[in-house]
């Protein structure tokens, strides 16, 4: 019992020490150590050289220079998540791919449906009349869900005959981790993307000169039809609207989503300086997303720059173009080749991180063989010089001599007789 006592004592003794001599922390240890946890989300800063981001509220992120497809900013880029409405990413570039804009689209049952699935509409009607223009309007500017299912089942002949061309598409883009299971992005446990992956998609979006136009839309009117009055649409989609406080200088378009389970989500592109980039934001809260995107575009304008080093290097074919951090030259690149037929492939890295490509060409093997005879050429020519000496050339040039003197004497004579 006595023994009990001691070491409750002891205990209460050592308590009471730790209590009193506890070193408080500092409000910069504070900041430091919330900014180690905050750049390890941030895979990005962990490159040396790397300008340092700062984190974003959304749960993942990435923004990509679109020439050279460099990863400026990536946070959780890989992440496995719910895409939510920039589904309609693809079911656009894939109607533009598959379609022409004039063409005619009649609505159905399948597109009907959509008008009472708890998702944004038009409200169209059965037999009702679009053009795939007025559709795709309709999808990006008012996120029709009741016109993306039946673009889907004009361009694919039913929605899931067009699913599959959108995974097809998805991994003909390098899309690693990513699932569509409709054309909509409404809540589906198995429809899954990354904000990389996302990021390849918009990049092949970008390339059509069509969804530049109607991706950067704030409003659309859809004349009358068939069976119902004019329409106005108005976009939600804040980064392009200049009447907005979310308007962001340069942005060329994008679409933005929402559902419980996505979250806010939003994609985009934006260019300055001769620079494009797209940004991608997942797991957002609402109303944040555009500032998020905001904040990590101008991260990557305001630190890195474009360097074309075709310039200089006329072996470059195509490429060329990296993109590295503002004040970085062409010296503090490495880079690997690869040969690939009569080419060889080059990637430049920032240390060990890939900032651009270029293909170079090489000399043809007939190119070589050429040269190699004409050196062989050269080289007898030269032997043979110097395997002969200059006498010969002497007795002749003498012979010669004296044959003309004899030849002018005779002519003397012959004129004094």
């Amino acid at each position: 019992m006595k023994k009990r006592k001691i070491t409750s004592v002891f205990l209460a003794l050592g308590l009471f020490a730790s209590l009193l001599f506890q070193v408080p922390i500092s409000a910069e240890e504070a900041d430091q150590s919330a900014a180690v946890e905050a750049s390890s989300t941030i895979s990005t800063n962990s490159i040396s050289g790397w300008p340092q981001a700062s984190d974003i509220s959304s749960e993942a992120a990435v923004v990509m220079e679109n020439t050279t497809n460099t990863i400026l900013y990536s946070k959780n880029a890989d992440e496995v998540l719910f895409p939510g409405s920039t589904v309609k990413i693809m079911t656009c570039l894939l109607a533009l791919e598959n379609t022409q804009l004039t063409d005619e689209v009649t609505m159905t049952a399948t597109g009907v449906s959509g008008v009472t699935d708890g998702g944004a509409s038009i409200s169209s009607q059965v037999d009702e009349v679009f053009t795939v223009e007025q559709c795709l309007y309709a999808i990006m500017v008012a996120s029709a869900n009741d016109i993306a299912l039946q673009i889907a089942e004009h361009v694919g002949g039913s929605v899931d005959g067009f699913v599959q061309q959108m995974n097809t598409r998805a991994q003909e883009l390098g899309c690693t981790n990513t699932v569509f299971t409709n054309p909509t992005g409404l809540p589906d446990d198995n429809q899954h993307t990354t904000a990389h992956d996302m990021a390849l998609i918009m990049q092949a979006a970008i390339q059509n000169e069509s969804f530049r136009t109607i991706a950067a839309a704030t409003s659309y009117t859809i004349p009358a039809t068939n069976k119902a009055a004019a329409r106005n649409l108005t976009s939600k989609f804040t980064m392009t609207d200049t009447g907005s406080t979310g308007f962001y200088e340069g942005c060329i378009g994008g679409k933005e989503g929402y559902t419980e389970a996505s979250g806010s989500t939003l994609v985009c592109a934006a260019q300055r300086n001769g620079m494009t980039l797209i940004s991608v934001v997942l797991k957002g809260a609402s109303g944040q997303t555009a500032p998020d995107a905001a904040s990590i575009l101008n991260y990557g304008f305001d630190q890195f720059v474009t360097l074309s080093l075709g310039d200089s290097d006329f072996s470059i074919i195509s490429g060329g173009d990296v993109v590295v951090p503002a004040g970085t030259g062409a010296d503090s690149l490495t880079t690997e080749d690869s040969q690939n037929g009569d080419q060889i492939d080059r990637t430049y890295l920032f240390n060990g991180t890939s900032v651009g490509s270029a293909v170079l060409e090489v000399v043809q093997s007939d190119d070589t063989a050429s040269v190699q005879e004409g050196q062989q050429h050269m080289q007898a020519a030269k032997d043979y010089s110097d395997n002969h000496t200059e006498i010969p050339y002497f007795v002749i040039a003498g012979v010669f001599l004296l044959l003309l003197i004899l030849l002018i004497w005779r002519i003397v004579k012959i004129v004094k007789s």
